[in-house]
């Protein structure tokens, strides 16, 4: 198979709030090293990282109308039609934050049904790494996506000299991305949809009728 025919994107959703953020750098961390795994499986792969801050208005106002102004709607295609997904919160109140959440909901209940996702989270003090289990990863189980095993917990203790030394942030970065990597070889490639096909937005066998008789009340 060529390289091309191997060629995956990863959508990656950073919620960090301020810039520069450790929440960005874990991100980051996870996406070089997925890409690494991939590659040393021989499979080609990009990567989109969307900051949450930066579509914070947009997501409240969508919340608020119903409606995805373009940078938003953009970012939620991103992430949609990508083979898999990486998202990094900031613990806040030992759950994941507002934003993300609030980004969660505005997508499709359906729409990462089966895609293989690596759930990262940081937050000052290592007390709160049970988060991802009791709070994260519950969320995308009932989104029907499929989370690997390994969640990637960052305290701010990671980044300086007093790191784990037992079981180092490399580590488990490493570990986080080659299950996610397996995940997504296991994978067919995503099919990137035609925007100008209805299907892309009415649903599966749905044409303009079936919108127009389901507004007229049929």
């Amino acid at each position: 198979m060529t390289a091309g025919a191997q060629s995956r994107r990863i959508a990656v959703v950073s919620a960090g709030l301020s810039n520069p953020s450790s929440t960005r750098m874990l991100a980051d961390r996870l996406a070089a090293a997925t890409v690494a795994q991939l590659t040393g499986l021989g499979i080609e792969a990009s990567v989109d990282t969307i900051e949450l801050r930066d579509l914070a208005h947009d997501i409240t106002n969508n919340l608020l109308t119903g409606f995805a102004p373009a940078p938003l709607e953009s970012a939620i295609n991103t992430v949609v039609s990508a083979d898999a997904l990486i998202v990094v919160t900031p613990i806040f109140s030992t759950s994941y934050s507002g934003l993300f959440k609030s980004f969660i909901d505005v997508l499709d209940p359906d729409a990462l049904t089966g895609m293989p996702v690596l759930i990262g989270a940081n937050a000052g003090t290592a007390r709160h790494s049970l988060a991802i289990d009791y709070a994260i990863r519950p969320l995308f189980a009932y989104l029907h996506a499929e989370a690997v095993s390994t969640g990637v917990f960052a305290a701010s203790s990671d980044w300086g000299s007093t790191a784990d030394q037992v079981a180092p942030l490399s580590s488990r970065v490493e570990k986080g991305a080659r299950e996610l990597a397996e995940a997504i070889a296991r994978r067919e490639p995503a099919k990137s949809a035609d925007p100008f096909d209805p299907e892309s937005y009415l649903g599966q066998g749905r044409s303009f009728g079936h919108l127009l008789g389901g507004l007229a009340g049929e």
